[in-house]
């Protein structure tokens, strides 16, 4: 049996090639729809206002790029996937259907911070406040299903012969490009 801190160390890369995955998907327009197949009628990703990438310059020796702003270019972080950088953070903006979230995933962790939800009505009474709690808790679950629907396709393809004869070429290309 794997120790719980040895198994992190050795597979903590998986979470930043998914959200590098994950940009190339976004930015290629691929139908997640389809990918996961899913009951909604409309599910798109988008950059949102920040991406970090690290890239590994040695033993103990790491280079950083973080983009930031809501007009920010995507080319620099473009360029460090060429050099080797794997994404390590990322924000994106969701839509489901008509609904908006918001959030960001680390990599190493895949944990979701800064998650913004669709706003809804809420009155100052106390049911209301209950109703309220409950339809944040139910946004919750939906972006967390979803997140790991997306993981366990890309775990799924990446594990396949068809990631290492062909969608790795792919990725490489959109790299390059």
């Amino acid at each position: 049996m794997l120790d719980i801190a040895t198994g992190y160390n050795k597979y903590k890369f998986l979470g930043n090639d998914f959200l590098t995955w994950l940009w190339f998907i976004i930015e290629n327009e691929i139908n997640i729809k389809e990918l996961i197949n899913s009951e909604h009628k409309i599910i798109s990703f988008q950059i949102g206002n920040s991406i970090v990438l690290e890239n590994m310059l040695g033993d103990k020796l790491k280079e950083k790029i973080s983009i930031k702003g809501d007009e920010a270019g995507l080319e620099e972080g473009k360029t460090a996937l060429k050099k080797g950088a794997v994404v390590t953070s990322i924000n994106l903006i969701l839509n489901i259907d008509e609904e908006e979230y918001k959030f960001s995933i680390k990599g190493e962790s895949l944990n979701i911070t800064g998650f913004k939800t669709p706003s809804f009505k809420s009155e100052n009474n106390k049911d209301d406040i209950e109703g309220a709690i409950l339809e944040k808790a139910f946004f919750c679950e939906k972006i967390y299903n979803l997140i790991d629907l997306l993981f366990n396709k890309f775990m799924e393809k990446r594990s396949s012969e068809a990631f290492k004869n062909k969608d790795i070429h792919e990725i490489r290309k959109w790299i390059k490009n």
